[in-house]
């Protein structure tokens, strides 16, 4: 299988994911990864960080599935489901084909803050060891939704 490159899906600071204020991602529970802070103004847009389809969407929350099986998730904060989709549109559908870089969602991660949740956005590539996935980035630099984040061996 040849590596998949995975896109940052916001703008934002990257984060370890073990330093994310949830004991499941942290844990790299369900994959390794890595996670982004995203900018209060400019991490408003969340795109498809690899291409394929569709398989899981939430306002905040969507999996991408690779035509060779692999699938990255991409959480919206954390705790983030207890808004109830309030403050995120969906602009794919589950089923839906989509392309690296389309934007899927478009969220406030300041308005997020405001109410009391981490924006923080864990980047994860489902069930996989962590020695086939690889930073691209570093943590603490600043990187630009559709930037090259992790590599998937």
């Amino acid at each position: 299988m040849a590596a998949l490159t995975v896109l940052a899906p916001v703008t934002g600071t990257v984060v370890d994911v073990s330093e994310v204020d949830d004991p499941v991602f942290a844990a790299g529970l369900v994959g390794p990864g890595l996670a982004i802070e995203p900018d209060g103004v400019r991490g408003t847009e969340a795109v498809a960080p690899i291409a394929g389809k569709i398989v899981k969407l939430h306002p905040h929350a969507f999996v991408v599935q690779h035509d060779d099986g692999r699938a990255v998730l991409v959480h919206l904060g954390i705790d983030t489901v207890k808004l109830g989709g309030e403050g995120f549109t969906t602009h794919v559908s589950e089923g839906d084909v989509v392309q690296r870089g389309t934007v899927l969602v478009t969220w406030d991660p300041a308005a997020v803050r405001d109410g009391g949740k981490s924006a923080v956005c864990p980047v994860v590539a489902l069930e996989a060891s962590a020695d086939v996935v690889d930073a691209l980035a570093q943590v603490g630099t600043a990187v630009e939704h559709g930037e090259d984040l992790l590599t998937w061996a």
